[in-house]
C-alpha cells in the first residue's frame, strides 16, 4: 500500500474518532441555566436554587419527593424528584437539581445538596473576634 494512502486512512480514522469523542462529550454535558431557561429548554439541565423548607413533601406510597426552590429574584419553581429524600436535605443551604422541566415542574433525576462548610462557623467566629478587639 502506498505511503499516501496509509496517511490518508490514518488521518480519516483520527478525524472520525475525534468527531465521535467531541459528539459524546457534548451529548453528556449538562449546562447550568436559570429558571426561565430551564422552563423553555427541551434537554437535561442543571438549576441551582435555595430550598423553601415550608413546602416539602415526601409521598412514601409513590416515592415522590416534591419541594420548591427559589432564586435571588424570588422566582419559584416546583421540583419533583422520584427518589428518596437526601439525608442531609434539612441542613442544606441550596440544591442543584439535574433534570428537565415538564408539565409545570422540574423533574429532577439527580439532586446535589449544598450544605454549609463545617469550617464556616469557626471562620466567621474568628472574624467577629477580631472586630471586637478594635481591629
Amino acid at each position: 500500500m502506498p505511503k499516501n494512502i496509509r496517511t490518508i486512512i490514518a488521518v480519516l480514522v483520527i478525524i472520525i474518532f475525534g468527531g465521535l469523542g467531541i459528539w459524546s462529550l457534548l451529548d453528556t454535558a449538562t449546562p447550568y441555566v436559570g429558571f426561565e431557561q430551564a422552563r423553555t429548554m427541551k434537554k437535561k439541565v442543571q438549576v441551582l436554587g435555595k430550598i423553601d423548607f415550608a413546602n416539602t413533601n415526601y409521598d412514601e406510597k409513590t416515592g415522590l419527593f416534591t419541594f420548591y426552590i427559589f432564586n435571588d429574584t424570588g422566582d419559584r419553581m416546583r421540583v419533583d424528584f422520584g427518589g428518596t429524600k437526601p439525608g442531609n436535605f434539612e441542613q442544606a443551604e441550596s440544591v442543584v437539581c439535574v433534570g428537565q422541566y415538564e408539565n409545570g415542574s422540574f423533574v429532577a433525576k439527580d439532586l446535589l445538596v449544598k450544605c454549609p462548610s463545617k469550617y464556616q462557623g469557626s471562620e466567621y467566629q474568628e472574624k467577629a473576634n477580631h472586630k471586637g478587639k478594635g481591629a
